[in-house]
This record gives structure tokens, C-alpha cells and sequence, in this order.
């Protein structure tokens, strides 16, 4: 595989496409703690980087190795975005409504890291599939293009928990039901375009 300037630009275009959900999921995390710190932050990002990474790279494994199996659980893909999506974005609503005469501080909103690897996995679930895509390239080619991929959905992240902060401190108390109706809709997104 030529490592031309075309490899970068579409294992960065693919990584644009491959990170909409995870920017929309950081966009919903941000209106939800709008006084996260910068390490945090950049925690966030890394956490749905690494599962953009690792998801094709265990998509072109599944390639090389067990192809069949892999064919028979992508129908599930789905199915998996759209429970672990609608539960952390409930979860979140339903924080909001119980906590809506109080002023919570941002340590009691902050989302656990269970929840954050949560939606790194099913924002990132689909992202299997490319192991397909690239199963043309050797090794060493994958695993560039997959950082490639990591680093796209970093900065996208990272713009998405910026944005979703300077929102979350002008909605106040609203946000916690935005961030949660933003997964819940994304979780069905995830489902309905696996259909069409």
C-alpha cells in the first residue's frame, strides 16, 4: 500500500465520518459539565480517540483471522449503540428532572467513567465495519491509518466538549436534559440508518 498523500486524506475523511457521533456524544458531555476542567477534557477525547482506534483495528483482526463470526454479530452493532445510548442519555434526564430545583455542582454531574467507556464503545461500535474497508492494507498501514482515525476523533471531540461547555453554561439547569435527548437521538439514528 502506497502511503501517498491520498491515504491521509481519506483515513482522515474517514475519520471525520467515523467521529459524528462521537462529536455529538462529547457535544452532550460538555452541556452537561460546563465547568470541566482541561484535563478532563482532553480525557474525554483520548477515551473516544482510543475506541475509534481500536474498533477498526479489531474489525481488520476479525478480517484476517475470523471473517465469518465477525459477519454474523455486525447485525447486533446497532442494536448495542441504540441500548447503551438511550440508558446513558435516560440516566442523564432523569438526573436533570431530579435535580432541577438544585444548583449542582460540577463534580456531582460529571459523567462516571464507566458511562464515558459506555459511549466510547457504542459511538464507536460501528466503526468495526471499516476492518472491511481496510482490510487491503498490511499491518503497519492499518495501524496508520487507525491513528490516523484517533487523532481526527480527538480534535473533533475535543471541539464538540468545547462547544457543548460554552452552551452548557448559558442553558444552566436545561442542559442535563439536552445532553440526555441528544444521546437518546443519536442511539435511534445509529439504529434507523443501519436500516436504510
Amino acid at each position: 500500500m502506497n502511503l501517498g498523500i491520498m491515504f491521509f486524506v481519506e483515513s482522515a475523511l474517514l475519520g471525520v465520518g467515523l467521529a459524528m457521533d462521537a462529536f455529538s456524544v462529547s457535544l452532550a458531555n460538555g452541556l452537561n459539565e460546563p465547568c470541566m476542567k482541561k484535563p478532563r477534557m482532553l480525557g474525554i477525547a483520548g477515551v473516544f480517540a482510543f475506541f475509534q482506534y481500536l474498533m477498526p483495528m479489531i474489525g481488520w483482526v476479525c478480517v484476517h483471522t475470523v471473517a465469518q463470526h465477525f459477519s454474523s454479530f455486525e447485525k447486533f452493532i446497532p442494536w448495542i449503540a441504540l441500548v447503551l445510548l438511550c440508558f446513558i442519555g435516560g440516566k442523564m434526564i432523569l438526573d436533570a428532572f431530579k435535580n432541577q430545583d438544585e444548583d449542582r455542582c460540577c463534580e456531582a454531574r460529571a459523567i462516571t467513567i464507566g458511562a464515558l467507556i459506555m459511549q466510547g464503545v457504542a459511538t464507536s461500535i460501528d466503526a468495526l465495519s471499516v476492518g472491511f474497508t481496510i482490510s487491503s492494507y498490511n499491518l503497519v498501514t492499518a495501524l496508520i491509518c487507525g491513528l490516523i482515525i484517533a487523532v481526527t476523533t480527538f480534535a473533533i471531540c475535543l471541539g464538540g466538549i468545547i462547544i457543548g461547555k460554552k452552551a452548557g453554561t448559558r442553558l444552566a439547569n436545561k442542559a442535563g436534559y439536552l445532553g440526555g435527548g441528544i444521546l437518546i437521538f443519536i442511539g435511534f439514528e445509529i439504529f434507523i440508518s443501519s436500516f436504510m
